[in-house]
């Protein structure tokens, strides 16, 4: 709080955290830059390799859409699995998730993908390791889609990850994420409502669940519109989200605030 309150300047990676980092510590809003996190997209970009998907138990032949996050509340996991029972059939499921953050949610999951394997004839894949950095481009790369169905999120970097990988996103409207995700042309974005404003639940869970399924199938059933938004989800991220556009930004914030400091003390 002492910090917040005698900084110079703050940078925060969404309009959302601007937002918080005002309503929270009262930081005048003149002195919050919004600069977004960014990737190198020299790394993350397209890069298929057919004989990778096997051994990850994922049949080349068939669709399959991604999650990759820690299994916590605030990544909306859960809700995830509860919708995959409303899946059309023919697709795979891939979910890269690990390291609970207690044992609590991880019994939890454990639970919702049993159950969920009773649900639907769509082939659950879960792999609960962690995935080397090459493996997962090539995996995002591979993927029709990438879900983000997170509950709070203050910017949601693995949105970058994927579209610089020519993989469109459906995610949930909340945090950063309407930052990254541009609806209807890279990826769609499902409206999301809290119990209140202390709470990250959502208020109906099983409309949340149903809402990603939909929004899932949609994409699905059109593979043209999953090309297209996969091509605009790169450039958007080439134009924005490059390393070299965040430390420009950057670099210029630090100016303006040396050169206001330099008059301040003239």
């Amino acid at each position: 709080k002492t910090a917040y309150e005698n900084v110079d300047g703050v940078i925060a990676v969404s309009q959302s955290m601007k937002k918080g980092v005002h309503d929270i510590y009262q930081v005048p809003f003149e002195k919050i830059r919004v600069i977004p996190n960014g990737i190198d997209v020299n790394q993350y970009q397209p890069r298929l390799n057919p004989s990778l998907l096997n051994p990850y138990r994922i049949n080349p032949d068939k669709p399959f859409f991604i999650f990759v996050g820690r299994i916590t509340r605030q990544k909306g996991i859960i809700h995830l699995v509860n919708a995959i029972k409303y899946i059309s059939p023919g697709i795979q499921i891939l979910l890269c998730a690990g390291a609970p953050d207690t044992e609590e949610i991880g019994r939890e999951m454990e639970e919702k993908v049993k159950e969920a394997r009773t649900q639907t004839t769509n082939e659950i894949i879960w792999i609960r390791q962690w995935v080397p950095k090459p493996d997962l481009i090539t995996l995002y790369s591979h993927a029709s889609l990438f879900i983000c169905p997170s509950i709070y999120e203050p910017f949601g970097i693995v949105n970058l990850e994927a579209m610089a990988c020519e993989t469109p996103v459906v995610a949930s409207a909340v945090g950063g994420i309407p930052e990254v995700v541009v609806h209807g042309e890279t990826g769609l974005l499902v409206p999301f409502e809290p119990i209140n404003t202390k709470s990250w639940e959502p208020r109906d869970p099983e409309k949340f669940s149903k809402d990603l399924a939909n929004a899932i199938n949609s994409l699905l059933s059109s593979p043209q519109k999953i090309k297209i938004m996969g091509a605009k989800s790169r450039k958007r991220v080439e134009k924005h989200f490059s390393w070299k556009s965040i430390a420009q930004q950057t670099l210029e914030f630090y100016k303006e605030l040396t050169i206001k400091k330099r008059l301040l003390y003239k």
